[in-house]
């Protein structure tokens, strides 16, 4: 077996900001492994560690010895290289002389496109790693790069935070190359606080493990967090109180601490007065602590967890530290609910026309007078009854209200409940209280969907406008790049649609919405209209393929039609099904050929005709068999697909394969009379039009 060693790298870095260090050390992996294949350098495992301070990559048994490699280098033209005689040119011989090998040991192929050329092929030995690794590594560190970098100091390196030393160590060796000055060497640096400078140098990779413990650093960063989440629920059930885990939160503050301590602090009870939302946003968003409440589900305590960056020292200073910070927090907080329940959210409408919501579409006022317009019709295009709709509307005219209240302008995270909560206060019913905080929802992956029939309304209507005016102006998102979320506002309308049941047309909510805006003009708005139907279809498609549809079951269901998201996912799921079983599966291949065959009626523009007239012409018998067939199952089929009972539907259809299989057999559908010929392309046309009315199944790949 080769001999290897185990490969250390540790970048110490001025403290990283929190949300660098992941997405940095995911990077670093990637580019190591790349940087290590193309380098011919065999390894196992390959690892990131870190902290806030240091970047680490750990890189397991690497080979001492590159891997030897032959190399095949093409050269001239056979013609080129010998003569007639079959002897070398001066092509030749340079050819040879470049490679390094012997004019007799050059060799002819032939090429893709019959060429001849001649080739020469020489062994090349690998190299020490001790050799190699000094400008990959270097490489490695320039080639990282962050959402905002910097320079520091006379340097000309960009990088996220200044780097101000450098470890590393091919088992006991130190691996000599530097950055920006920066030369590598033995020395690690332990948490800032808790130890001194000066520490003793790392002999080895796995002496840098036992040094970082014994410094107060814990760099493996699964190992941090776990802790961290063990020390929250420990203070917690101390307290008598419950945590619940939030995953933002405790990655956030594994990348701000080496060495967590978790601790507890409190609160006055009487800021519990204000909304819990408010209490917990002041206490998570702004000083990263952890509320807790009395149990799962149950209510707010006064306390809250917070994790420092060191040990028990000097607690009882820090808790103070943080309780007053935290307490300055919810002073304003309180002082914003008791200042802006003194207005009226219905008060504060007329205000809402000095706020833009887009230069080129207007205020949220004009926003607002929009979702009124599109909630009406929407709710009434729903089914809705009248008592509904007019707490939709009441939500829809409130539902931006709170956008200028002092709460929502310090904490903008809170828009819609705090809506929700000064409704509450001033009375309004509880149904539009729900609904303005609701028509938010989904904020994003994973997230609650309206459960009120008031949050459905106003959200379909808020997301659509939205929607609807970018769309208009040719803000189309293209790419990745989506900068005004839209991709996750046509998300969040599909997935309202589908798991709330709610069936609708949403060629018709496109239209309606684009029809609020007046600046737009009837060829924008078709056009935006085309685009909007395109890219709520890719949202329709991906919902399909996470619930494991085929691509050919997608691409015939979306072909027969997509206005309607619910119906489109039943005519998938039918389709799905029907497709496990045999008989359907066998049939298939018979109704694909109907399709496409009828598909050439539209050609001859011959008018299909009607059963009573077909009864009276003269038909052969396979024919007369299958319009016989088709006309007795019609009925039911119709039925079936009225009542949207599409398993039914496809299970009637079986009942075809035999006609039409015998149909193919024994008649020819381009007959040389013209008359005949247009009247069994007007039957198969007849035929396909029922068929493939909850999907294309010319699309499917069943049967080829």
């Amino acid at each position: 077996m080769a001999d290897t060693r185990d490969l250390l790298l540790e970048i110490g870095v001025e403290e990283l900001p929190a949300r660098f260090c992941l997405p940095t050390l995911e990077q670093l992996e990637a580019k190591a492994k790349a940087a290590l294949a193309e380098a011919r350098l065999a390894h196992g495992q390959v690892l990131t560690l870190g902290t806030p301070r240091r970047l680490v990559l750990l890189v397991r048994d690497l080979a001492l010895q590159q891997d030897d490699r032959d190399i095949v280098a093409r050269g001239p033209a056979r013609k080129a290289a010998f003569d007639a005689q079959g002897q070398p040119t001066k092509a030749a011989e340079g050819f040879a002389r470049g490679q390094g090998v012997a004019v007799s040991n050059l060799f002819i192929q032939t090429d893709e496109k019959g060429v001849e050329y001649v080739y020469a092929r020489k062994h090349e030995a690998g190299q020490s790693v001790v050799t190699i690794l000094p400008p990959l590594l270097r490489n490695l560190i320039y080639s990282l790069d962050f959402p905002k970098s910097m320079r520091w100091g006379a340097r000309t390196m960009r990088f996220a935070r200044p780097i101000r030393w450098l470890l590393c160590l091919l088992g006991d060796r130190r691996v000599p190359f530097e950055v920006e000055g920066v030369e590598t060497g033995r020395e690690t640096r332990g948490h800032r606080t808790l130890t001194p400078e000066g520490m003793p140098p790392v002999e080895s990779v796995h002496d840098y493990f036992t040094k970082c413990a014994h410094s107060h650093v814990m760099v493996d960063p699964v190992q941090r967090k776990n802790v961290i989440w063990h020390q929250v629920q420990t203070v917690a059930r101390e307290l008598g109180g419950y945590v619940p885990r939030n995953e933002d939160l405790l990655e956030e503050i594994t990348w701000l601490v080496e060495q967590p301590y978790a601790f507890h602090g409190q609160f006055d009870p009487a800021f519990l007065e204000v909304p819990a939302e408010v209490l917990v946003t002041s206490m998570r968003e702004h000083q990263r602590y952890f509320p807790v409440y009395e149990s799962e589900g149950g209510r707010l305590l006064p306390y809250f967890i917070a994790v420092r960056n060191g040990l028990d020292h000097h607690l009882d200073n820090v808790r103070h530290g943080n309780e007053k910070v935290l307490n300055a927090r919810l002073t304003d907080a309180r002082f914003f609910w008791d200042e802006d329940r003194r207005q009226r959210l219905e008060d504060r409408l007329d205000t809402l026309q000095t706020v833009v919501f887009q230069e080129k579409l207007g205020s949220q006022y004009d926003r607002t007078m929009r979702l009124l317009g599109l909630s009406h019709t929407v709710s009434g295009d729903l089914g809705y009854d009248y008592a509904t709709r007019a707490k939709a509307l009441r939500a829809a005219q409130l539902c931006k209200c709170d956008l200028i209240t002092h709460m929502v302008f310090e904490f903008p995270e809170l828009q819609g409940v705090m809506g929700r909560e000064y409704a509450l206060v001033q009375g309004e019913e509880p149904e539009v209280a729900n609904g303005i905080f609701e028509h938010y929802l989904p904020r994003g992956a994973g997230d609650a969907l309206p459960q009120s029939p008031a949050g459905i309304i106003v959200g379909l209507a808020d997301k659509l406008d939205t929607l609807a005016g970018y769309f208009g102006l040719g803000l189309i998102p293209t790419g990745s790049n989506d900068p005004l979320a839209l991709r996750r506002a046509a998300q969040g309308v599909v997935s309202v649609l589908i798991e709330r049941g709610v069936r609708a047309n949403l060629s018709e909510l496109i239209g309606f919405a684009l029809a609020g805006y007046n600046q737009f003009d009837d060829a924008t708005r078709a056009k935006a209209r085309d685009a909007l139907l395109e890219f709520f279809r890719a949202r329709l498609e991906g919902v399909m393929k996470e619930r494991g549809f085929r691509y050919d079951v997608i691409e015939a269901v979306l072909a027969a039609g997509m206005a309607d998201p619910v119906d489109a996912l039943a005519r998938a799921e039918a389709l799905h099904s029907s497709l496990t079983n045999p008989e359907f599966a066998a049939v298939t291949s018979a109704f694909k050929r109907v399709a496409n065959i009828a598909a050439k009626a539209e050609a001859e523009g011959e008018a299909v005709a009607n059963a009573a007239s077909r009864e009276t012409q003269a038909l052969v018998p396979a024919e007369a068999e299958l319009w016989q067939a088709f006309s007795n199952l019609r009925a039911e089929a119709e039925a079936a697909l009225e009542a949207r009972d599409y398993g039914e539907f496809y299970r009637l259809a079986t009942r075809l394969k035999q006609p039409v299989d015998a149909f193919f057999e024994q008649v020819l559908v381009m007959d040389p009379n013209p008359d005949v010929r247009r009247n069994r392309l007007a039957m198969l046309k007849e035929i396909a039009g029922l068929l493939t009315r909850p999907a294309d199944l010319a699309k499917l790949t069943v049967g080829q």
